[in-house]
């Protein structure tokens, strides 16, 4: 991918998050690198994106070595247990805790390890059944056992939207992940410190930042259409 291009689309996602999300504050971006080379990601690094996410362990796992070190790397796709010692010292966060079984194998591997792993718990805001993530009714118990493990640091809530055709239409669960978000923060969870809202991805993340967004994860917008 040219310099130029990247360059350009970087500074009007840039542009475009700032005006959306001026009553929170500035949102972070996590560039979704999912069958992006190599040397693209590394340039985007260099044009100010500090922050990639992958989907995949295994295209993780053959990336890690030629990555620019300064990247924080975080997994934002569904985590195979048999995946997470492989994983573990890849990322600086798991993005997609979506269920105890997955907690507690990430609890076991890090504290093997001797350092917490920071974990965003991944909700099912809209109740899809093909999607992974806690329900809302067991968000709060979810948070408190998370909380509660030596081996994960809980920061905050993560969502994947519903597929639509006008992101209008998931405002409101935008909305509601807002809600959850400062109902949380507000509990004051020994343990979780609520500090990431990552919701919004190229089609809808500027809804997202309207909502309350503090992180949104474009792929396609960056970087253009996947290989």
């Amino acid at each position: 991918m040219e310099r130029e291009l990247l360059e350009k689309n970087l500074r009007e996602m840039r542009a475009r998050l700032d005006e959306a999300s001026a009553r929170w504050g500035r949102v972070e971006i996590c560039a979704v690198t999912k069958t992006v080379a190599v040397e693209t990601i590394n340039l985007a690094y260099d044009l100010g994106v500090c922050v990639i996410g992958e989907n995949r362990v295994q295209e993780l796992a053959a990336k890690a070595d030629s990555l620019n070190p300064g990247f924080a790397r975080h997994m934002i796709g569904r985590l195979q247990l048999n995946k997470v010692k492989q994983v573990l010292p890849l990322v600086t966060m798991i993005q997609s805790l979506d269920r105890r079984e997955l907690l507690y194998e990430i609890d076991r591997r890090a504290q093997a390890l001797g350092t917490p792993m920071p974990v965003l718990v991944q909700v099912n805001i809209a109740r899809e059944a093909q999607k992974a993530g806690v329900l809302e009714e067991d968000l709060e118990s979810f948070v408190c056992e998370a909380a509660s493990r030596q081996g994960v640091r809980v920061e905050g809530l993560m969502a994947i939207m519903p597929l639509v055709s006008d992101p209008e239409e998931v405002r409101p669960y935008f909305r509601r992940m807002r809600a959850w978000f400062d109902r949380l923060r507000e509990q004051a969870i020994p343990g979780a410190q609520m500090r990431t809202l990552s919701m919004g991805m190229s089609a809808d993340c500027i809804v997202a930042a309207e909502e309350g967004a503090t992180m949104v994860r474009p792929g396609r917008a960056l970087f253009g259409a996947r290989i």
